[in-house]
């Protein structure tokens, strides 16, 4: 098979993993033009410092031992099948680097053969890019579940950050769906690279030149909207994993009806709405102070697709509620809807200096269209309506319906998949996590 069609397929089967984010563009190159945004393979990842890497995102292979029966490239689904040999990758990625397409690979695959045999195939494409290609670009790598703990360490000494998809929130999920694996065979590499990471760490305090382990940390993707999981078990296990393992992220994958079986639910078209709350409380969970108890529990088990889960929450916590700006802590004004993580260090910072009028908050970046209704300024309040849940809701959907109606033109494209569904606000907040 030529080298060309082994990239269209094995990009295209790359498309499910979504523990980066897609660009979402397909802006193809014409006449006298420069470049191409052509979406397939192309993905992209932020450093920490904020800059946005443009990664190859591609599987090593689609030919694959298990028969899951939510996934495009299972055994007994009938789909082009290639491979590439780690020189034929290493080269490809190579000379994209060079021509300026990337900075950086993505490379996740199917388990051929066994797992071990598929890792000891990655590890030598990421081990020859390193060592004879002096490849110094961002690497993510896929652990393969099932493969010896020294082939995971090898492979870690090379990328920069590795992941290993938990597939589903329960076993007994992932029984359901994909019956030949097993959850320890998951949990037991993350662990075992969680431990590997904290040993690097106090290896370089100790010896200057010790090896880097991961250092961009590790991750994991879960399906959504696949099984009868509901959202707060799904929450409470992202929590869990970012204690146990201190994971980077944690990525939601609505699930893509790409096949019919009798276990998968009958969707025309995947639950985004339902992944985009997550990511949304996903935040909370990291940056918010709040855990997945506050947000759902046994009396409310999903998120309001309609609202997002700050607002959510705050409705069935309206006792709490106006708070006073200029008086509230750091914490409780992480809690007012509008009020963001840089938008609170601005209001406690002002303070320093003087008490905030109603429009000094607009200036320091706070949602007035949804802090208004929980918030007093100088002891009055500005919501305009009474102070009921009902009214507050109300209100709040129109706001966001009036949104909606403006995003015409507008250029974020990050959630362009459902722009009728939600506000420009929203589809900011998965970037910014201002909620």
């Amino acid at each position: 098979m030529e080298l060309l069609d082994k990239l269209k397929i094995l990009a295209d089967a790359a498309k499910y993993d979504v523990s980066c984010s897609s660009s979402g563009s397909n802006k193809k190159n014409k006449k006298d033009g420069l470049g191409n945004s052509c979406y397939s393979g192309i993905c992209h990842s932020w450093a920490d410092d904020g800059r946005c890497i443009s990664l190859l995102k591609i599987l090593f292979t689609n030919h694959c031992i298990y028969d899951c029966t939510y996934c495009i490239n299972r055994v007994s689904n009938a789909v082009p099948r290639a491979t590439f040999t780690p020189d034929e990758l290493v080269d490809i990625t190579i000379n994209f680097y060079k021509r300026n397409y990337i900075e950086g690979l993505f490379l996740s695959s199917a388990v051929l053969k066994n797992p071990n045999y598929t890792m000891e195939l990655m590890l030598e494409a990421v081990r020859k890019l390193r060592e004879q290609e002096n490849f110094n670009g961002y690497i993510h790598l896929k652990a393969i579940p099932g493969a010896d703990n020294y082939l995971i360490e090898r492979a870690g000494k090379y990328v920069d950050r590795m992941s290993v998809n938990i597939e589903f929130p329960s076993e007994r999920s992932l029984k359901l769906l994909a019956p030949q694996k097993e959850r320890e065979t998951i949990i037991r590499p993350m662990s075992f690279i969680s431990s590997k990471i904290i040993e690097g760490i106090e290896d370089k305090r100790k010896y200057k030149k010790a090896f880097d382990f991961v250092p961009a940390g590790q991750t994991t993707q879960l399906i959504v909207g696949a099984t009868p999981d509901n959202d707060a078990n799904i929450l409470r296990l992202s929590e869990a994993l970012y204690k146990r393992f201190s994971l980077k992220r944690v990525y939601y994958s609505a699930y893509v009806p790409v096949s019919s079986h009798p276990n998968l639910p009958s969707i025309s078209a995947p639950p985004l709405v339902r992944e985009h709350r997550l990511y949304q409380a996903d935040w909370l969970l990291r940056f918010y102070g709040f855990n997945a108890h506050e947000l759902l529990n046994e009396t409310h088990q999903n998120f309001d697709i309609d609202l997002d889960p700050k607002c959510d929450w705050a409705l069935r916590n309206i006792h709490l509620f106006p708070v006073e700006v200029n008086y509230a802590d750091y914490e409780l004004l992480l809690r007012i809807p509008g009020v963001g993580v840089k938008s609170a260090r601005r209001i406690i910072a002002s303070r320093r200096f003087g008490s905030l009028d109603y429009a000094d908050l607009n200036k320091l970046g706070v949602v007035l269209k949804r802090a208004r209704y929980f918030i007093t300024c100088k002891g009055r309040y500005y919501g305009g309506i009474n102070m009921d849940v009902h009214s507050i809701k109300e209100q709040l959907l129109i706001n966001a319906k009036n949104s909606r109606s403006l995003d015409s033109g507008e250029q974020v494209s990050l959630f362009s998949l459902y722009p009728d569904l939600l506000s420009t606000g929203d589809k900011l907040s998965s970037i910014t996590g201002e909620l």
